[in-house]
């Protein structure tokens, strides 16, 4: 599901930003505008960026089955990536707060007085951001994970730019609808593969499910 749902939510975060300029005052001046769409757009992206790491490691352990240090590396640098995602998210929403309460030109000052702070940590991820990618999609080759094609699409990926409230441009949704091309797919054939849960577990375990997100989101929205 990982392979899935991770890839869908990336692109469709991504097309809905198509339109805006890349950088981060108009990010924020598209914000002011239109918040719903801006703040769906970035939320759904962020949703992906969690809801891929599962994926990662199905992928890493059949590539590790005859490619152990492709898929090591590969699987170390894609995760340590996706870290980095989540960590500037983070900030990006914080962003959009200011404009709510501090108004844009406070907001626009703010962010931009960021990209000067001496960070250090999720900065030097910037290399596993590009790296990690490749490696895995030439893994994902080596051990015939996916053919030539999809793999290429895989690779694409490293291209994706990171940082502060970084936009959409056709370039970057032909990256993340390569990462599409290749790992929806190989869900699907993971999904036709697996054991099928009995009825009664079904039954068991979806209540759960369901009182479970429901309860995440009341108790972060509570705080």
């Amino acid at each position: 599901m990982s392979l899935i749902a991770g890839p869908l939510l990336l692109l469709t975060g991504t097309l809905l930003r198509l339109g805006v300029p890349f950088f981060f005052p108009h990010q924020l001046a598209a914000y002011q505008r239109q918040p719903m769409v801006i703040t769906t757009a970035y939320g759904l992206f962020l949703a992906g960026t969690i809801a891929l790491w599962p994926g990662i490691v199905a992928v890493a352990v059949r590539i590790g089955a005859t490619r152990p240090v492709w898929a090591l590396w590969g699987g170390t640098l894609v995760m340590f990536g996706l870290f980095a995602r989540t960590f500037h998210y983070g900030i990006n929403t914080f962003a959009f707060s200011l404009v709510d309460s501090t108004g844009l030109s406070t907001a626009t000052g703010a962010v931009s007085a960021y990209y000067t702070y001496p960070e250090w940590v999720a900065s030097s991820l910037t290399i596993a951001v590009m790296l990690g990618w490749i490696i895995l999609a030439a893994g994902c080759f080596l051990s015939r994970t996916l053919r030539l094609a999809p793999a290429i699409a895989l690779a694409l990926m490293s291209g994706l730019m990171v940082g502060v409230l970084k936009g959409s441009s056709w370039a970057s949704a032909v990256q993340v609808a390569g990462l599409t091309v290749a790992f929806v797919p190989l869900g699907v054939a993971y999904l036709r593969g697996a054991d099928r849960p009995s009825r009664r577990t079904v039954l068991r375990t979806m209540p759960l499910i369901v009182l479970f997100l429901a309860a995440s989101l009341i108790l972060g929205q509570l705080g």
